[in-house]
């Protein structure tokens, strides 16, 4: 097996944790390799960035509204996914602990459109990000990423992690630092990833909050997936056999024979007990006490 068949098998078999952890492995190494072969042979840069982020600009949003979607799956530096998949990784496996693969997925999908649109929202409402919404584009997995640990966070908050040089910590601090860490840090750079960070722990924190109330905001979500992945799957045909019509002598026959059985079962029950019984023997006894 060569190693693409590998990373076939090894998505196709593993969770939804890995497979989005692939896919944006994947996608990563695709728009990359573009991108220097365009370099290297002096071709036109295809711009795949323009066509996958998401843009700030409503009016360019309109031609491209996948990338409200695409964008969460983006990284052009190496650190930048680095970072994403491993917080991702940690706090993924306690969600799983906890709830269940689908609920991740639509955690990661919702809390990224969440954060595309608390960004979008943000360029187009505060004034000092008007001049720059024409060329401003947001990318990357951070807001689904936070909107994972926002959830698992305030769903297990009491949870401790021993931190490297910090010691024990619950996970509702780790969550709440780092919502304060991007408030804080709006107006110190990169104002529209920290803003696309509080729409998914926006996101996390709402979905969290109401799934312990009893009501589940992914479950849309979770049915649109299921009715999706389902037009995909496969459906083996099935094949209708039609018996043929049996006699009167040789349904009374068969009856008999059968009646024959179920009595050396019985008579084998009052020498040796139920339990000396077969498999076998036991089944046809329970089928013929529900006739």
């Amino acid at each position: 097996m060569n190693i693409i068949d590998e990373l076939k098998q090894r998505f196709k078999k593993g969770s939804v944790m890995t497979r989005l952890i692939y896919i944006n492995a994947g996608i990563f190494i695709i728009v990359n390799l573009i991108n220097l072969i365009c370099f290297l042979f002096s071709l036109p840069n295809l711009k795949l960035v323009t066509f996958l982020a998401v843009p700030a600009d409503v009016n360019e949003l309109i031609y491209r509204p996948w990338t409200i979607i695409t964008y969460m799956f983006l990284h052009q530096d190496f650190f930048h996914i680095l970072f994403n998949m491993l917080w991702f990784f940690w706090f993924a496996k306690i969600f799983l602990d906890y709830l269940d693969a689908k609920r991740l997925l639509a955690t990661y999908v919702l809390g990224g459109i969440a954060g595309a649109v608390f960004f979008i929202a943000a360029f187009n409402f505060f004034p000092v990000f008007k001049p720059y919404i024409n060329q401003s584009v947001a990318m990357g997995a951070s807001a689904s990423v936070i909107a994972v640990v926002t959830a698992i966070s305030f769903y297990v908050p009491n949870l401790t992690l021993n931190l490297l040089f910090i010691g024990p910590v619950k996970l509702k601090w780790i969550a709440i630092a780092t919502i304060a860490i991007d408030i804080l840090s709006i107006s110190a750079g990169n104002p529209g990833g920290h803003i696309a960070h509080l729409g998914g722990a926006f996101w996390g924190f709402l979905f969290i909050t109401q799934y312990k109330k009893g009501t589940d905001f992914s479950k849309w979500f979770i049915k649109l997936y299921d009715a999706i992945t389902g037009l995909f799957s496969y459906k083996p045909r099935i094949k209708v056999k039609h018996k043929k019509p049996v006699s009167d002598m040789d349904y009374n026959y068969q009856k008999v024979k059968d009646q024959e059985h179920i009595n050396l079962i019985l008579d084998k029950i009052s020498k040796n007990g139920y339990s000396a019984l077969t498999k076998e023997e036991k089944e046809i006894l329970f089928k013929a006490s529900n006739k």
